[in-house]
């Protein structure tokens, strides 16, 4: 007998093997099945609710995905052998009950068992995304939600630029930009997502042909149109992420009271000369009731207070730091990983190159996100703001 086949009869005689129509049943009663094929394989079909998970990556990526060791569970290749090397794999991690599936995925069709096509990455995205995809925390599953997601950047100015950047960059499917401005030339010490070539064109249209250059299969909508309370609802909705990017409180105030109605992830940044800050309002946070922009800021600052960047002036690369950290906490939620800034706020100063967090805690009080209070309608904005 060939080595070959000597171990792996040595690994029937050591790995419990079930049939597929047994897989199946343990994985109606909660048992996991991992299928451990190449994409090219699963792209054909997979077992609905299977962890796939290629071979080679297994024992990598498996203590992330399954954390119980006592766990039950089901290793599935194509014929039934990969699964046992695989099986073998885990039992030495320390995973106590596990099976390898007699024929495999082959089997399973023959037995009429539930298939799934799942989505799977073309051999474009796996090279464009192929750091990713080494990532136990992002992986073929989780480019996949990168590339599913839908993000509306509001601003598509110093914030805006550095987030469309990175965000396109990372694969997010669908971009929309709102933002009725032009393109001039006292922006490009800071908005790069715009050239001098470009000056006087609308911000929209000099954006989508940067996002387009740098990763052709992005979707980028434009919104050239200045968001005002009559059509706030109508652009948001259908979108998973809102990045705020606004250098103005009345657009701010109407970010946040759509994101509360719609119960929309609120990813803010702000900038001011060296400082800026960084959070995500979200109330609706799933494990965690997290506070609105309103319940930090109740009314806005008397303006010769809070003076604009355009009053007050702003060091250019600095929007470049806030601007990529709100990127980062869009595909955090996205991905639904880490910890976002729910609850917490992220001040940078540049000046002593140093970060600080603020805890924020929801306001009991708050007029529009508070438990059982009615949204209680939007506002003249501009007229708040100046009031």
């Amino acid at each position: 007998m060939a080595a070959k086949d000597q171990r792996i009869a040595q690994l029937r005689a050591e790995i419990p093997e079930v049939s597929p129509k047994e897989a199946f049943e343990a994985q109606q009663r909660g048992a996991v099945l991992i299928d451990v094929r190449e994409p090219d394989e699963v792209a054909q079909g997979s077992p609905p609710e299977a962890l796939r998970i290629v071979r080679g990556f297994l024992e990598l990526r498996v203590e992330a995905a399954v954390e119980d060791k006592d766990a039950t569970v089901h290793v599935m290749c194509a014929g039934g052998v990969r699964s046992l090397f695989a099986a073998e794999g885990l039992r030495q991690l320390g995973y106590t009950d596990v099976h390898s599936v007699a024929g495999g995925f082959n089997k399973w069709k023959q037995d009429g068992l539930p298939v799934d096509v799942p989505k799977v990455l073309s051999d474009a995205d796996r090279e464009r995304f192929g750091r990713h995809l080494l990532m136990p925390e992002v992986g073929e599953e989780g480019q996949q939600k990168l590339l599913d997601a839908s993000v509306l950047l509001v601003g598509a100015g110093g914030l805006g630029s550095p987030a469309a950047l990175y965000l396109a960059a990372a694969g997010i499917g669908r971009l929309g930009i709102v933002d009725d401005d032009v393109v001039d030339r006292s922006n490009l010490q800071r908005q790069i997502l715009h050239t001098d070539a470009r000056v006087g064109m609308p911000k929209v249209q000099s954006a989508g042909a940067t996002l387009q250059a740098l990763n052709p299969t992005v979707n980028v909508e434009q919104h050239g149109v200045r968001l005002v309370r009559d059509n706030v609802e109508e652009i948001f909705r259908g979108y998973d992420v809102i990045v705020d990017g606004a250098d103005n409180f009345a657009t701010r105030y109407l970010v946040n009271d759509a994101c509360v109605k719609l119960g929309l992830p609120n990813v803010h940044g702000s900038i001011f000369r060296f400082e800026g800050q960084v959070s995500v309002f979200w109330p609706k946070y799933p494990g965690r009731r997290g506070p609105c922009y309103r319940c930090l800021y109740a009314e806005p600052p008397p303006p010769e207070l809070a003076p604009s960047c355009a009053e007050a002036g702003v060091l250019g690369v600095l929007p470049g730091v806030i601007g990529t950290l709100e990127a980062i906490e869009a595909i955090k939620l996205i991905l639904g990983i880490g910890d976002p800034l729910v609850g917490r706020l992220l001040h940078y100063d540049a000046l002593r190159q140093r970060f600080s967090e603020l805890e924020l805690g929801p306001n009991p009080k708050c007029a529009y996100c508070r438990d059982g209070v009615e949204f209680p309608g939007y506002v003249d904005y501009e007229g708040f703001c100046s009031a």
